[in-house]
């Protein structure tokens, strides 16, 4: 299952209709399934995050607005929707697997650059359909994650 926010919705309503102060950088992160991750979910402090460690940083990896990170932006009149997929994010894991510890990762986050880790606002999530646990030397590769606005 994959989905937008509600917090995420707002951001990106605010951000265009009230010309909020828009983000410099996402990140997408990694998470455990203890909390999945909802309609309802608002911030990073909502959910745990795997264990940083052997070649997956806290907080995840980053992404700068534009068309190099968001690769895929397309009009889907047939469906009545509109997608923007993101680049394939690949985390390696080197001295070890990852997570560092504890849980596999379950969902993958879309937040937004709060300076605070535990407030960024969570925009997308991604079910990862069973915990992930990469072996060192190997990789988890997140292939075109999309977010889709559909009319209802």
């Amino acid at each position: 299952m994959a989905g937008f926010t509600n917090r995420g919705k707002y951001f990106i309503l605010d951000a265009f209709y009230r010309a909020a102060t828009e983000v410099t950088n996402f990140y997408i992160a990694l998470i455990v399934s203890t909390i999945a991750p909802t309609a309802d979910t608002n911030t990073f402090a909502d959910v745990t995050e795997i264990a940083a460690g052997n070649g997956y940083a806290a907080g995840g990896t980053s992404l700068t607005p534009g068309a190099t990170d968001f690769d895929v932006l397309t009009e889907d009149d047939t469906n009545d929707r509109a997608l923007v997929q993101l680049k394939d994010i690949v985390w390696t894991a080197s001295s070890g697997n990852i997570p560092a510890s504890g849980n596999g990762a379950r969902y993958a986050i879309l937040t937004d650059d709060d300076a605070t880790q535990a407030n960024r606002r969570i925009i997308n999530y991604w079910d990862l359909v069973s915990d992930r646990t990469v072996s060192d030397g190997q990789s988890l590769t997140l292939q075109d994650c999309e977010a889709r606005l559909n009319e209802s």
